[in-house]
């Protein structure tokens, strides 16, 4: 069937359709019908060959498609018809009765689905949700769909007993608050609050009135949908803290400090037009790769020359998004770059594609890094003033790497990450885990059995390199998954590198596989420790120029 569908006849205006996806519920008993008025449907049956049928009802067409049943509509021209609208949220569906579906009128004067009888056939058809808004209804003998206005024309829907039923619903935009009506008690629907399915006007009409004639209110289980209502409950907690970018709501951005602004990505020329008038912008330091750009079809080349024209100093270092490793090599380049362009006195707008995560990552590191203030605090301060979710571990892992920058190989404190050893062998073993980090090979440490095979011991670690192993039931022995090498005498050890140095050029290389787990640890740092960092995050800073940064 091609991706769109052409209707043209000598009693009709040209028509164009496009393909609408199909669902299993469209079945070949679904019938053709008249609907009067100049209107003709078109049933497209799977079962029966392309055909045309001429002879008694010229209005009637079939056409053959292998995705299954469905009607289009078209108007026929004796005058000119009105513009044509196609309502995508629609569709119709055949039932048996009796139905299995209670309705109700929400505030709006509107009947939808309030409920569904488990095991009923509304629930067997897979295609009606509760929330859905009944739009038509009628019976499948060929007469006309009527259309519901209200809960009079419902009544008189459900007052056959059996025999197949077509309704016409509409799925809303947005997700119908099913946990509403799940954490409402009988005394809120009573009286409605603006929230739930019952008549506005008429507190004694509630939902349990508008079922099927053949159904009692206490017949059977009725259910808000196919799933367990209590998980998806708790699974819309879980979500309310999550953030949603929209790229049709243009930028967005915050003002952080003076010279700091932060922000989703430059989409036009007025966007920057606004940087430059309204906060006074002169520099732009975007982490959003080409690839991005493209992708959500920004002119790059425009905004560069916009910002020409506004004086404004453009620079781009790409940090792959959703990318924590990435981010981490990276951070310390990009908030070099946003030093030396403050020190400069540009007024710097901070910007990746969604402002939630790379940008925002980038100043709370700068504060950190930069002013002595506590990762703690940095990382609340743009967050209270600038909607975000940085990757806070990502900093964290970049402020070890750069403090091991100018430690030499020797961690003067506390332990920096959280690393959990593994042993996979059989049930029952006595495992201890040993090594250079034990008391020099001499304080072995009990592992710990998770159940079947799996054996861990935790232990806190600095940066640097350890050697390891493990003595099962008396027995020295290495892991064979995790990376061994041999040491100065030849033995075969387990190795683990713990952090990493930050580089001026950071390069990402391939992390070699290991069934241990290491977990940065965010702490408050040694007097030692900051001084260690401001020396390193400078160093990054003035050793790189990839452009000339001249005041505006």
């Amino acid at each position: 069937m091609p991706s769109s569908l052409q209707l043209q006849s000598s009693s009709f205006r040209v028509l164009h359709l496009h393909r609408l996806p199909v669902s299993s519920f469209w079945g070949s008993d679904l019938c053709s019908y008249n609907t009067g008025g100049g209107g003709v449907a078109l049933n497209l049956d799977a079962a029966a060959p392309a055909k045309h049928n001429n002879r008694k009802k010229k209005k009637k067409n079939l056409l053959c498609s292998d995705r299954g049943t469905f009607r289009i509509f078209a108007m026929s021209n004796g005058s000119p018809p009105p513009s044509f609208k196609m309502n995508l949220n629609e569709y119709m569906v055949t039932l048996e009765k009796p139905l299995g579906i209670r309705f109700a009128l929400s505030v709006h004067g509107k009947v939808f689905v309030h409920a569904l009888k488990k095991g009923s056939n509304a629930e067997k058809s897979r295609i009606i949700m509760v929330g859905d808004t009944l739009k038509k209804a009628g019976d499948s003998s060929g007469g006309r769909l009527i259309e519901i206005k209200d809960f009079t024309d419902t009544r008189k829907m459900l007052k056959e007993l059996s025999g197949p039923f077509s309704l016409v619903l509409e799925r809303p935009f947005s997700p119908f608050p099913i946990h509403q009506l799940h954490l409402m008690s009988d005394l809120d629907v009573l009286f409605n609050r603006g929230r739930v399915s019952v008549a506005s006007w008429n507190k004694s009409i509630l939902a349990s009135n508008f079922q099927t004639s053949s159904e009692k209110s206490g017949d059977g289980e009725w259910a808000h949908g196919n799933f367990p209502l209590e998980e998806y409950v708790k699974a819309l907690d879980r979500s309310k803290g999550e953030l949603y970018y929209n790229h049709s709501l243009g930028m967005r951005y915050s003002k952080i400090t003076e010279q700091i602004y932060v922000g989703s990505c430059i989409q036009t020329e007025a966007d920057v037009q606004t940087l430059s008038n309204v906060a006074g912008v002169t520099a732009v330091l975007n982490f959003q790769s080409g690839v991005e750009t493209e992708n959500w079809g920004i002119n790059s080349n425009s905004i560069n020359q916009s910002c020409q024209r506004s004086n404004i100093l453009m620079i781009n270092y790409p940090i792959r998004e959703g990318d924590s490793f990435d981010m981490r090599k990276k951070l310390p380049f990009g908030v070099g770059l946003l030093l030396r362009l403050l020190k400069k006195n540009h007024r710097v707008f901070v910007t990746c594609t969604t402002g939630f995560d790379r940008s925002p990552a980038c100043v709370i590191a700068y504060l950190h890094w930069m002013t002595d203030t506590s990762l703690h605090a940095a990382y609340n301060f743009v967050t209270g003033l600038h909607t975000c979710r940085p990757d806070r571990p990502a900093i964290a892992w970049a402020t070890w790497d750069l403090i091991a920058m100018v430690e030499k190989g020797e961690h003067d404190g506390p332990g920096t990450h959280a690393v959990t050893f593994i042993w996979n062998g059989h049930e029952g073993e006595d495992v201890n885990l040993v090594g250079d980090f034990t008391g020099n090979w001499k304080e072995p440490i009990k592992a710990i059995h998770k159940g079947g095979s799996r054996y861990e011991v935790e232990v806190r670690l600095s940066q640097g390199k350890y050697y390891y192993k493990f003595i099962i039931n008396g027995q020295w022995r290495h892991s064979t998954s995790s990376p061994a090498e041999r040491d100065g005498s030849g033995n075969l050890n387990n190795v683990i590198v713990i952090g990493d140095i930050a580089s001026v050029r950071p390069s990402v290389q391939q992390q070699k596989k290991d069934v241990n787990v290491v977990r940065v640890i965010e702490r408050p740092l040694t007097e030692n420790e900051r001084f260690m960092l401001a020396k390193a995050a400078r160093c990054v800073a003035f050793s790189i120029c990839p452009i000339r940064l001249t005041p505006k």
